[in-house]
């Protein structure tokens, strides 16, 4: 039995016996129900205060039998109490409260599903950004993990309608599956895509095969980490330069160069501006790479005449720093 669940039933069952000898006393002896609680609390504790008022022959064999009832049975309570305390549980139930309270606030956050090596990776590169994001993971000894790595998470089945939904799947912008098995992906972004019908589904592949099952079930994106280790590899054969580049742009924590992708928000000054007039380049000292369009379609290399435009994402290049002001130009 659960310790916490184990203390809770020795305190109810303590309280019954506290009670029975209470209404004992007050029947037997016709004492006052003060007098009567004072007389079961100094049996039970066997602290040795005498009795309250002279007890009668029955009172003394209803008390023989209270005391044979209830030492031992507070001796069982004292030890349910000393291993929830040793066992942490008043910290644990603590911080679960304000772990769930934290989730419930939560708004347009992602959901990961799994917390194997590829979700701590993950997860890790996720919160360099400021993402808000909540693990549900079933294994209940990653726990102390995410604990000290202060992340959000739920400990169950990621497949279960309850523990998504207290994962606050209903108000997340998107989940990631990538539990064990492509089958229990499969079952995840069924019952995901249910809950939330608008949300954006990235489902892991381990098998080609699965692919298809995974986007009939929902999923907006499935990748396979196999194939894409495989294709970065032959990249590095093929195009080491190339590579080279990403890895030099794409690195966490370079600070003198990046790359990165910013949405243009309607609110923005630079809606409806060319890019020549724009001043990108003048003030930020940032490469336009590419432009995306709402419908996905990709402009490379965009020229000194493009138009931004409403919903578009910018993708460019440059310090750190002059990425940051551009994204508080273009999504303010």
């Amino acid at each position: 039995m659960d310790s916490t669940r184990h203390l809770i039933l020795s305190l109810l069952l303590a309280f019954f016996i506290i009670v029975l000898g209470t209404t004992g006393y007050v029947i037997i002896e016709g004492w006052e129900i003060l007098d009567a609680v004072y007389m079961t609390i100094i049996t039970l504790a066997t602290v040795g205060y005498g009795e309250v008022h002279a007890i009668s022959r029955i009172g003394k064999i209803y008390t023989i039998l209270l005391i044979i009832l209830g030492t031992g049975f507070y001796l069982y309570i004292l030890a349910a109490v000393v291993q929830f305390m040793v066992e942490g549980r008043i910290r644990i139930l603590l911080g679960r409260r304000r772990l769930d309270k934290k989730i419930n606030r939560l708004r347009n956050h992602y959901i990961v599903c799994g917390y194997g090596r590829i979700g701590k990776v993950l997860c890790k590169k996720l919160r360099l950004k400021p993402i808000d994001l909540v693990v549900i993971e079933k294994n209940p000894e990653l726990n102390r993990l995410m604990d000290e790595e202060g992340i959000l998470y739920l400990s169950g089945d990621a497949a279960d309608e309850s523990t998504l939904l207290k994962a606050g799947i209903e108000h997340a912008k998107g989940l990631v599956a990538i539990l064990d098995t492509d089958t229990e992906n499969v079952f995840l972004v069924l019952t995901a895509r249910q809950l939330n019908p608008d949300l954006f589904i990235m489902a892991r592949a381990n098998q080609h095969e699965s692919k298809v099952k995974l986007r009939a079930a929902g999923a907006t994106q499935v990748e396979s980490p196999y194939e894409m280790g495989a294709a970065s590899m032959a990249q590095r054969i093929l195009r080491p330069t190339v590579t080279s580049f990403l890895d030099f742009a794409l690195a966490d924590k370079r600070k003198d160069i990046r790359m990165e992708e910013i949405p243009v928000s309607p609110s923005s000054n630079l809606v409806n501006v060319i890019l020549k007039d724009s001043g990108i380049r003048q003030k930020y000292n940032l490469i336009i790479i590419a432009v995306k369009k709402p419908d996905g379609n990709m402009l490379f290399n965009p020229s000194f005449e493009t138009m931004i435009k409403a919903d578009d994402t910018v993708i460019a290049v440059g310090e750190e720093t002059n990425l940051q002001k551009l994204e508080r130009i273009l999504n303010p």
